[in-house]
């Protein structure tokens, strides 16, 4: 039976039929449902993604719902009540099958998926995507919130009521998707409903620490309209000190202007709703809410329909301050209500279709000439696209041969074509009466045939056009020199449905020739957007996201009437600059953010023309003293949406435009029975940060947008904060400021040291230069479907203090942040950011400057983040899983993470200086066992969105394909997709595209950390990678040169990876070595020059040497097979009171150590990565009167305990030394001064550890020497042996990912590539013309024109066919035939041509216009044409048509196509079709012989 919602405003039950003596099935049912969803979800087609856009209201606030009456109504679920762990509840195997455990996160990275049960904190995090695809976030976050599985709790009763569970998105059709997948999968029983009840009843019984905040009293729902408000009109006195207090309610009806205004004492102040009156503007210097004061425009339930605005005035240093809260502000004291809640438009949202510089493809038009252009100039256009493809002056005056040049031109353009000329000076004198009469004919001017000397002539036609085609202006000339200008001006359309105006004009000024062309977009452009706008008003305010390297191209426009848009479609004042993607990419989502900076709820700060006084006007040029809005601890509630910011924010701590100031829990956990949030707010041009959240938890801060503001945007302060959600915000052109440190940019951090010690200099780059849009520093907070759209540094930076700074130091112990699990991460964007787009990483300097270290207190300084179950170092690790990043366009890195368990998945790097990096923690991670993975992502180095010129863009040059395009960081930097440093990572099902080197870079689908001195570990693996054709380097191991330097340094001679399956290489289980690394090498090793690398097949491990007294030797270590080819290591001495050198070494193999001086008196060697049984013979060389004392140990790090100590005894020969027996023996040979040791693990090691379980075994080494002793020892001391030889065996396997991270993973691409040939490319031999969907080909060999249909809905191919233009009869009608009768409604059109000619029976191809082209089509003869057409009552927005010349390129498009798109109005059944095609996808080519249409 299906829920049904109770009446809006009633009391649970009202208005429905009485409760049934039993709970009704759906309510029943449905939490554990949602439980149980999540333990199977993660099965293929099954896998929870985003909250469900469609099913939330824009116009809504998250918190609408009242959870809190889930707990008060008269239904009792059922379930037994007593004491569980979570921990048991969800750890049972029958909950998760087979499949279900192998799609999720893997504890032990570096092996094969394991049968084996996963932690319940794992899973009470990943539920949290189900509860949010039902309920939205609000109540997802407050059902299950991270809480210590192994905690027991006794576990009462609990009400739930039916409609309170229907309020929360539970709809019917939901509900049976739920019950038919697991009625399905026969997963569903009693038992688990028990415990899946008992667990929910455990999150939603958590105890309050506070009691409720009194509820706000309201008359209705619109606040304005209460019986009890007086009316007021105050004027505008600006010395007045206004009070609203005790027993006074009051309608403000007109604007005011104070001094300031104090709410208090239980007095209310509500702007009055006059949507046809005035709009309300109260001034003053700041506004004060405290004592149960309250401040309303609007509510929740009645958004505000007016205009208000609070303008705050006033300059820095004038007046007194307010204690606690400063000057210029809105302040919220204890027991203050500010509740503000304007209109809801969209927010924001994406680019649907690509908007080019000018609004046209290929760009705007403009030349102007004056003296130096006598004549006739012409300018050739292509009429499907606005494109000037030929120009042209011809000097018919002084010039009588000029005549036959035009006439020569003119022939060479094809009818069709539009024409726009105009006189230069004068082009009448040699203008002979032939060529008047051709170009009468050809132009169809009237004028051409009697123009005179210097007479200004204009035309805008269409070659082969008639006169009524034409716009055409003659004017007089008069011997005063100033004539006017003669302007013709006519409009056409592009194949898209452009509408797009060419102007010719000529004329005399002052004596001066002037003539030029324009070719621009006629009256406005209109952008497509995903989502519907129809709340975007004529008169708003847009701002258009960068998709290039720099922020500054971000654009801003004003709003047009738009009559004939449609809801998802709106028309722009003004021409943009820049090119903005609005489509997927080579996979990756590349769309432009479109946000709306208008609200009709105004705050702003009154400004000065420019910067004065102590506001750092060494660094702005203009006024930063900003208004700013404060909110403090105890305040009874706080709620804003529909509010625009502006002006706002000042250069000072603490004074920024929203800040949440030492607030504490602001929901149900601090008493709030509406939790605290901000939504749908439009932070822009201000002055320091966006949202600052203080010593603040639980808050929602929701579809807000930060534009060109100075300082971290959204920002968390002390590294306290826990438990906010970040819920589908935008961030961009976030610039640098002065407050902290890390806002600050070169400049400001050299020039402030006020905090500095001493005499000491920052230096910028390590200790500054860090201004995130997001900067996060704890990692318990959420981040869901956000875009870091554009910042100085970074887009969204984790950074760790290690204690908490600032006003909270103490509140938790030292190291707790760093070991914090991740909140959830899901489907975040980061792009345009010069540094990186996702850190994660770093920390601060939580102590004051001092003689030790004179840094800056909270300067940026290293930390590592190592997260485990209840941030305790003791208890078991718990992956961050980052989960859907789309990362591009980030100049230097897309990502970087480093630390413990760090999971990326389904994720998309694309035109990154470099991908991704995953570093590890060190020398060997501290947090043992912990490792770092990437899977089912997609890597692309230079994808098609080529960029545009300016907007501080630095690097313009040739791309791979010899195309311009824009450039990261510098001309030459090496790209890298996937760059390895230290370890161990793996990396799985990931694809990569278009890295190839070019004669000024390299680029590398996978490369290694640039002069890198730390160890790598030979963990580091791949399996199932895709290497797509485009990609030209798969592996690049460096060169000496720029960038590289002498790629000398320890970690560039050890760098190595494993490939497990042979997706890389193609030999499976290989190690990839540099190519002069000897320490690895064996004769059956192939060497891959352009990789600078070589393959190896064995067993490869690491030898970690720490070396003391003294600690600054280099180490030379040498196989004994390759004893000529030493490696030598500088070691790594950061502070550390030894020597470390960490090679890489080839198992079961004996090696030769020695030194640049005599040895160290102490040495040990780690056996790392080793497993039991696991061996090396090692000969070191020590001076030849050495005595020596060698003692085993195991280590235990993480409590710096030594155990299992065992002394080693001199041998009698070399032989019983390193003859294995099990006895600990060494054997010190005085004639070629070596001590011999055979090195061996003898306990068991696990995943990635290092170590073995028990710790480390080490061999510690201490050498008694005398000064003066020789230290010269033999080259080898091992006896020479054959080397055995084994070769990789070669095997290719498939690999790679997903077809396309977007944005909107829940719906489905399909990947399109058409590839024409012109008569030109056949003649020149050039590769079939062809149709590629996602890995399908089809092949055409014969000419003519080529149709592939797809079923818009489920992608599936319905029907190809070929049609000869040449010999084929009357192939017009019968390709208008097929697509009218044929092609079926919803259907996907992809055409193709080759060696195409004039098409039998039409001149130009109207049908084109029922597949989407804007106007008929006129084929090119030896031309090409390519489209991607859609046959349906919609015309979505990626139709692209391509129809060239034959001297152009040949027409070639790629798309990636959604399918199933809402306007395609598919049937309900089209997801089995859906899911059935794309289980189907393989490689396969199929030749497009003629076959019978079919369905």
């Amino acid at each position: 039976m299906p829920l049904r919602r109770a009446p809006t405003g009633g009391p649970p039950g009202r208005g429905t039929p009485g409760p049934p003596k039993g709970p009704p099935a759906a309510a029943r049912m449905l939490l554990p449902l949602l439980l149980l969803l999540l333990l199977v979800g993660a099965r293929p087609g099954a896998q929870a993604t985003s909250v469900n856009k469609r099913s939330l209201n824009p116009n809504s606030s998250l918190w609408d719902p009242d959870y809190e009456g889930l707990l008060h109504s008269q239904k009792t679920l059922p379930g037994t009540v007593g004491s569980y762990k979570a921990s048991s509840l969800l750890g049972s195997s029958s909950f998760l099958g087979h499949q279900g455990r192998r799609s999720l996160p893997s504890q032990n990275l570096g092996q094969k998926p394991q049968e084996k049960q996963l932690s319940c904190d794992m899973l009470l995090k990943l539920s949290r995507y189900i509860l949010m695809d039902t309920f939205g976030p609000s109540l997802a976050w407050n059902l299950f919130r991270f809480y210590n599985c192994g905690r027991e709790v006794n576990l009462p009763k609990i009400h739930i009521s039916r409609l309170k569970v229907a309020q929360h998105k539970a709809k019917p059709f939901l509900l049976h998707r739920v019950l038919r997948l697991l009625r399905n999968m026969g997963v569903l029983s009693e038992a688990q409903q028990s415990k899946a009840f008992s667990l929910l009843k455990k999150q939603m019984l958590k105890p309050r620490k506070t009691p409720l905040k009194p509820k706000v009293e309201q008359s209705g729902p619109c606040p304005e309209a209460a019986p009890y408000l007086a009316p007021w009109r105050p004027g505008s006195d600006t010395r007045r000190a206004a009070v609203v207090g005790r027993g006074v309610a009051l309608r403000l009806e007109s604007s005011a202007a104070f001094h300031s205004l104090v709410i208090r004492d239980g007095g209310r102040l509500v702007f009055a709703d006059r949507p046809h009156g005035p709009p309300i503007t109260l001034r003053a210097r700041y506004i004060l809410i405290h004592d149960g004061g309250e401040l309303h425009i609007g509510s929740e339930r009645c958004p505000y329909g007016s205009r208000a605005t609070i303008s705050l005035y006033g300059r820095a240093a004038e007046g007194a301050a307010v204690e606690g809260f400063g000057q210029k502000f809105v302040g919220v004291g204890g027991g203050g209500v500010l509740e503000l809640h304007g209109r809801r438009p969209r927010s924001w949202t994406l680019l649907d279709k690509t908007l080019h510089p000018g609004g046209l493809r290929h760009g705007p038009y403009s030349s102007e000439k004056r003296w130096g252009s006598r004549g006739l100039n012409l300018r050739i256009l292509d009429a499907g696209t606005g494109r000037v493809v030929a120009a042209g002056r011809f000097d018919t005056h002084l010039q009588p041969g000029e005549c036959r040049r035009l006439l020569a031109f003119l022939a060479l353009q094809p009818a069709g074509r539009l024409v726009a000329a105009a006189v230069g000076d004068s082009a009448a004198r040699s203008l002979t009466l032939e060529t008047r009469l051709l170009l009468r004919d050809r132009l169809g001017s009237r004028f051409i045939a009697r123009l005179g000397y210097r007479q200004p002539w204009a035309l805008v036609g269409i070659l082969g056009g008639d006169q009524g085609s034409t716009a055409e202006e003659k004017r007089d000339y008069h011997g005063n020199g100033t004539t006017g200008l003669a302007v013709a001006r006519r409009d056409f359309l592009t194949y898209d449905g452009t509408r797009f105006t060419v102007t010719a004009f000529s004329g005399w000024i002052k004596g001066v020739p002037h003539n030029g062309f324009k070719v621009e977009v006629s009256k406005g452009i209109i952008l497509h957007l995903v989502d519907e706008v129809t709340s975007w008003l004529p008169g708003d305010r847009i701002v258009v996201a960068s998709t290039d390297y720099s922020m500054h191209q971000a654009e801003e426009f004003n709003l047009l009437p738009c009559p004939e848009c449609k809801s998802n479609q709106v028309k722009i004042d003004g021409s943009p600059l820049y090119l903005h993607i609005g489509e997927v990419i080579d996979g990756v989502d590349m769309r432009a953010e479109v946000g709306l900076l208008t609200r009709n709820i105004l705050i702003q700060g009154e400004m000065e023309d420019s910067c004065y006084g102590q506001n750092q006007c060494q660094f702005f040029s203009f006024d930063t003293f900003g208004g700013h809005i404060k909110i403090l601890r105890n305040f009874r509630s706080v709620h804003m949406s529909g509010v625009e910011l502006k002006n706002m924010g000042q250069q000072i701590l603490g004074s920024y435009p929203v800040h949440f100031h030492l607030a504490e829990d602001v929901d149900e956990r601090g008493g709030y029975e509406r939790p605290t949030y901000l939504d749908n707010l439009s932070i822009h041009h201000c002055f320091s940060r966006c949202v600052a959240i203080h010593g603040t938890h639980g808050l929602l801060v929701k579809d807000t947008i930060g534009y060109d503001t100075l300082g971290h945007c959204f920002f968390l302060e002390d590294g306290t904060e826990q438990r906010n959600t970040f819920y589908h915000n935008l961030g961009l052109l976030t610039r640098s400021g002065t407050i902290l440190p890390s806002d600050r940019n070169e400049a400001m951090c050299l020039a402030i040291r006020s905090h500095v010690y001493g005499n000491y200099v920052p230096v910028p780059s390590t200790d500054c230069m860090a201004v995130s849009t997001f900067w996060i520093a704890n990692p318990n907070n959420n981040l869901i479907e956000n875009a870091a759209a554009g910042a100085q540094d970074v887009g969204i930076w984790y950074i760790f203090h290690r204690v908490p700074t600032g006003q909270s130091e103490g509140q938790y112990p030292e190291g707790q942040a760093e070991h914090t699990p991740l909140g959830v991460f899901y489907n975040n964007r980061v792009h345009s950011n010069f540094k990186a787009g996702l850190f994660i990483g770093k920390g601060v300097k939580t102590m004051r400057a001092s003689a030790e270290d004179p840094r800056e207190y909270l300067t940026v300084d290293n930390a590592r983040f190592r997260p485990h179950q209840d941030a305790d170092p003791e208890k078991p690790r718990v992956p961050a899983v980052i989960d859907g990043l789309i990362a591009f366009k980030n100049n230097d890195h897309g990502a970087w993470a480093r630390g413990g368990d760090i999971i990326f998945r389904n994720s998309g790097f694309s035109d990154n200086g470099i991908g991704l990096t995953l570093a590890s923690d060190g020398t060997f991670p501290t947090d043992e066992g912990s490792s770092l993975e990437v899977t089912r992502s997609v890597f692309v180095g230079e994808s098609s969105n080529f960029g545009s010129q300016g907007g501080q863009n630095s690097y313009w040059g040739k791309g791979a394909n010899g195309e311009y395009r824009t450039l990261p960081r510098n001309k030459t930097f090496p790209i890298r997709g996937f760059q390895i440093y230290d370890g161990p990572v793996r990396m799985a099902k990931c694809t990569f595209k278009k890295f190839t080197p070019t004669v000024d870079r390299y680029s590398s689908a996978i490369g290694f950390f640039m002069k890198n001195s730390w160890q790598i570990s030979p963990q580091n693996n791949v399996s199932q990678i895709l290497m797509e054709k485009s990609v030209g380097l798969k592996v690049f191991f460096g060169r000496s040169g720029e960038w590289f330097g002498n790629n000398d340094n320890d970690g560039d001679k050890m760098s190595v990876f494993h490939d497990l399956d042979g997706s890389v290489t193609g030999y499976p289980d290989t190690f990839i070595g540099r190519a002069d690394n000897y320490l690895l090498r064996h004769p059956g090793c192939l060497t891959v020059p352009r990789w600078n690398g070589v393959m190896c097949t064995g067993k490869f491990a690491q030898l970690y040497i720490q070396a003391r007294r003294p600690e600054n030797l280099t180490l030379s270590i040498a196989r004994a097979a390759y004893h000529s080819h030493p490696l030598r290591l500088q070691g790594v001495n950061r502070g550390a009171p030894y020597q470390q050198y960490q090679p890489v070494v080839m198992l079961e193999q004996a090696y030769i150590i020695r030194w640049d001086g005599r040895a160290p008196e102490d040495v040990i060697l780690y056996p790392i990565n080793f497993n039991r049984g696991d061996w090396l013979r090692v000969a070191l060389c020590y001076p030849r009167e050495a005595v020596f004392q060698v003692v085993a140990d195991i280590y235990q790090r993480r409590t710096g305990t030594v155990h299992s100590v065992k002394h080693y005894l001199a041998a009698a020969s070399r032989a019983s030394a390193l003859n294995g027996t099990g006895q600990r023996l060494f054997f010190f040979d005085r004639a070629s001064g070596y001590l011999f040791v055979h090195l061996q693990a003898h306990e068991a090691r696990k995943g990635h550890s290092y170590c073995s379980q028990q710790g480390c075994e080490r061999i510690k080494i201490t050498a008694h020497m005398y000064p003066g002793d020789s230290w010269s020892c033999d080259p080898n001391p091992f006896p020479q042996r054959p080397v055995s030889a084994q070769r990789p065996v070669s095997q290719h396997l498939a690999g790679g990912c997903q077809l396309a991270i977007t944005s909107t993973p829940s719906v489905k691409y399909v990947r399109i590539q058409i590839q024409s040939l012109s008569r030109a490319d056949v003649q020149n031999r050039s590769t079939s013309a062809f149709i590629k969907v996602n890995d399908t080909v089809f092949l055409f060999d014969s000419r003519g024109i080529f149709f592939l249909v797809l079923d818009a809905c489920s992608g599936a191919v319905v029907s190809r066919w070929h049609f000869d233009t040449v010999t084929g009869e009357n192939a017009a009608s019968a390709v208008a035939d097929y697509v009218l009768t044929v092609i079926k409604e919803r259907s996907l059109v992809l055409v193709c041509s080759r060696d195409i000619a004039e098409v039998v029976g039409s001149s130009e191809m109207s049908v084109f216009t029922r597949l989407g082209s804007a106007k008929p089509i006129v084929f090119h003869k030896e031309g090409s044409f390519a489209m991607l057409g859609y046959k349906g009552q919609a015309k979505p927005s990626w139709i692209k048509v391509l129809n060239h010349a034959g001297y152009q390129k040949a027409a070639s498009l790629q798309h990636y196509v959604p399918l199933r798109l809402k306007e395609y109005q598919c049937p309900a059944d089209a997801d089995e079709s859906l899911k059935f095609a794309f289980s189907q996808n393989r490689w396969e080519h199929i030749s497009a012989e003629p076959a019978a249409p079919r369905d």
